[in-house]
């Protein structure tokens, strides 16, 4: 999209018509607009819990131990059962932030674009796109800066074969988790699109696979659970994977206020058009307010190195 509209008008040069690819020509232009699940998203599907804030903050303890301070002690006939007191985890206290931005629609545009009367929800759609995409990075960022460092023993694309061996720094991955002893069951494998590639690559997962199962990567281009974790894909990593207990980790803190006049979008985004009679156009405004909250850090580990 120009950042000014109109654009110029259509010019004629001997037999050569010259046309702004942003004017309506139904026949020169094609295409859909990319969602959030186009664009790989994921930090809502691996922070699942949801907080409530108040005062612009909310408050949340940090590794809260799952089991009383005392041994459960043999009680002995007509005798009083022993108190034990329950621990809490560390407080912390994390700010809301508001992530947001609008952009600007004249009615000349609405009118002459391609695609008139969906002019709106597209310009929409991408302000939606461009908050959830910020929100997405700032959550991995707190994710990866939480939890336990994993050195892997080799890449996954390395040249060398043998060096190759992701299910093992996976299920490795796993067992450090579990081994913490505080309730977890890791569900979730988080890798960049290079190490998806090198998983659905790999000798040793592929000869571990149902061979005639229809849901094999070979046909679907897609590796959908590995050791027993959904993997999902993103841009937000490079180098690393994470391997989570979704379900533990930690949520989303979103604050909702009421502001007259928005709606509720994809992923907690609320959006707003504004009418601009004085010059004829269309504010559309989308916001979210929120901030990650990594509860259990230990739920989780991000293994290094895994892709050059």
């Amino acid at each position: 999209m120009p950042t000014t509209y109109p654009a110029a008008a259509p010019t004629l040069s001997g037999d050569t018509l010259s046309i702004s690819r942003f004017l309506q020509n139904p026949t020169a232009i094609g295409r859909i607009l990319r969602t959030f699940t186009n664009l790989r998203f994921v930090s809502d599907q691996i922070l699942t819990q949801r907080f409530r804030s108040s005062g612009g903050a909310v408050t949340y303890e940090q590794s809260e131990p799952f089991v009383s301070d005392r041994t459960v002690e043999a009680v002995a006939p007509g005798s009083e059962y022993p108190f034990a007191s329950l621990p809490t985890g560390t407080a912390a206290v994390a700010a809301i932030v508001k992530w947001g931005q609008k952009t600007r629609l004249t009615d000349e545009e609405i009118a002459r674009s391609v695609y008139a009367g969906q002019a709106i929800s597209r310009s929409m759609q991408k302000v939606v796109n461009s908050i959830i995409r910020q929100v997405d990075a700032i959550s991995m960022s707190a994710i990866q800066s939480n939890l336990a460092d994993t050195a892997t023993t080799g890449i996954w694309d390395s040249a060398t074969l043998a060096t190759r061996k992701p299910l093992d720094d996976i299920l490795l991955a796993v067992q450090r988790i579990e081994d913490r002893n505080q309730g977890y069951r890791p569900d979730t494998l988080v890798v960049s699109p290079k190490a998806y590639t090198y998983l659905m690559l790999n000798d040793t997962i592929a000869t571990l696979r149902r061979r005639e199962a229809t849901d094999n990567p070979v046909y679907t281009g897609m590796i959908e659970t590995v050791a027993g974790l959904t993997v999902l894909k993103t841009p937000a990593l490079t180098t690393t994977a994470l391997v989570l207990d979704s379900n533990m980790l930690g949520g989303m803190a979103d604050e909702v206020d009421g502001a007259p006049g928005y709606g509720v979008a994809d992923l907690a985004v609320q959006i707003k058009s504004i009418r601009k009679d004085d010059i004829d156009a269309w504010d559309l405004q989308g916001r979210r307010k929120t901030v990650p909250i990594v509860q259990e850090a230990g739920a989780g580990e991000e293994i290094t190195g895994v892709v050059s």
